[in-house]
């Protein structure tokens, strides 16, 4: 499960993650309050906007991303990309601390952000397989988002508490400085034992990325799902703020312990999904189904206390299902593209929001929080029921209820398999 954490490079990006993760938390949980509270009045729209555009770049920028990511030395455009952030997360904090925040600097710095995690994401997600072997990817790919998810179960409960002890404005700060872990581990790492991907040289980089998907129908149907994921399934930041203050009444911090319990289930679903050595669609298309199954008992919820206990296996089927698609893509990519296919796979999946965000916070506002959950039991099951089924058609596989050797259920192959041999 922790083999990765043999290698002392990522060893020290992990122990960085960690941290800065946990101030990314807080910095969301710390910026979501503030929309809802203090600059409007629990508008569900305003948040919406404020999420689409923190995530809007992921589309705008993701060729552009792509492309600098397998042509510029993948570390150093983090510490630049991890820099950005940080100052963008600090004049947050100063406007906030100095009572001069308005609505429309946030709009602003979300969109800056956005701007500097659209580049970053790309060089994220192909730097793992520059710090560990092919072997080990999956094993990586499962403890980045374990520490992701660590952050995720620290980081909003500590936010709704510093909130109520001291002020939004010193929580924002203290998520501007988490920025600084991740610089250090990336200077504090040995480049000779890193293994860079070649760099990618000459025109056309970028249509050489979309050619390459284009002719693999294996990458095409993992993106469409994980889009469908993101845009209508992957809007707890929205979703939970909404169902604790509207549905519930609650407050703040019992706002930071809805994010922290259902990191509990996410964080299971990505050491789980460490232990794997390979990912299978079947696992995608699983995890999937089952969190569409979790959405709609989370989404009828009768009271508080049972609302944030669905939460938990609702985390754990969403990271199974974001963990399987990353590391299936990953493995399955010629290295020299892996930046430019990384960064479609992050706009297909991140960049959906900038269109789910506001038309979930518009569902809030007209049907009521609840609808904002249902939908991803709508788009998800739907997604996956039809996913399904193409492969089972395009693989020539058959289900069929026999009784043979004490068993009623039979799968059958058919001769030809396109996708069975890749992914399933």
């Amino acid at each position: 499960m922790f083999s990765s954490l043999s290698i002392k490079n990522y060893r020290i990006y992990a122990a960085g993650g960690v941290i800065s993760n946990t101030g990314t938390w807080m910095g969301r949980v710390a910026q979501d309050w503030l929309v809802l509270t203090q600059l409007t009045n629990n508008s569900a729209q305003a948040l919406g906007i404020v999420t689409g555009l923190q995530f809007l770049p992921m589309v705008l920028l993701a060729p552009a991303a792509g492309a600098v990511s397998d042509r510029f030395a993948k570390r150093k455009v983090m510490i630049v990309t991890q820099s950005l952030m940080a100052l963008t997360a600090m004049a947050m904090a100063l406007l906030v601390i100095t009572g001069v925040a308005e609505l429309w600097h946030i709009y602003l710095l979300a969109f800056i952000q956005g701007c500097s995690a659209a580049v970053d994401g790309p060089a994220r997600q192909a730097f793992v397989s520059e710090m560990v072997p092919p072997t080990q990817i999956t094993n990586a790919v499962g403890l980045n988002s374990a520490s992701f998810n660590s952050g995720r179960l620290i980081g909003p409960g500590a936010a709704g508490l510093l909130i109520a002890w001291i002020g939004i404005g010193p929580t924002l700060m203290v998520n501007a400085f988490s920025f600084v872990a991740v610089i250090f581990a990336l200077l504090a790492m040995d480049p000779t034992r890193l293994t860079p991907a070649p760099i990618a040289a000459g025109k056309g980089r970028i249509r050489e990325g979309l050619a390459y998907v284009k002719h693999r129908p294996d990458l095409i149907l993992i993106m469409t799902l994980i889009f469908i994921h993101g845009t209508f399934g992957m809007n707890f930041q929205i979703t939970n703020a909404l169902m604790a203050t509207e549905v519930f009444g609650r407050g703040v911090t019992d706002y930071g312990i809805v994010g922290s319990v259902m990191a509990i289930g996410s964080l299971g679903g990505a050491l789980l999904a460490a232990r794997r050595e390979k990912p299978r669609l079947r696992i995608l298309l699983g995890s999937m189904g089952v969190f569409s199954l979790c959405t709609l008992f989370v989404g009828l919820s009768p009271n508080f206390v049972t609302f944030t206990l669905l939460l938990i296996p609702t985390g754990l089927s969403a990271l199974t299902v974001m963990v399987t698609a990353n590391s299936m893509v990953q493995l399955s990519v010629a290295p020299e593209v892996r930046g430019r296919v990384m960064a479609l796979y992050m706009a297909v999946f991140m960049g959906g929001t900038p269109l789910g965000a506001p038309v979930i916070g518009w569902i809030g506002e007209t049907f009521g929080a609840r609808w904002t959950i249902l939908i991803a039991t709508v788009t998800c099951g739907l997604a996956v029921s039809l996913a399904t089924i193409y492969v089972m058609r395009t693989n020539d596989i058959r289900i069929r209820l026999q009784r043979e050797r004490g068993n009623w259920l039979s799968v059958q192959y058919g001769t030809t398999e396109p996708l069975a041999e890749k992914v399933i």
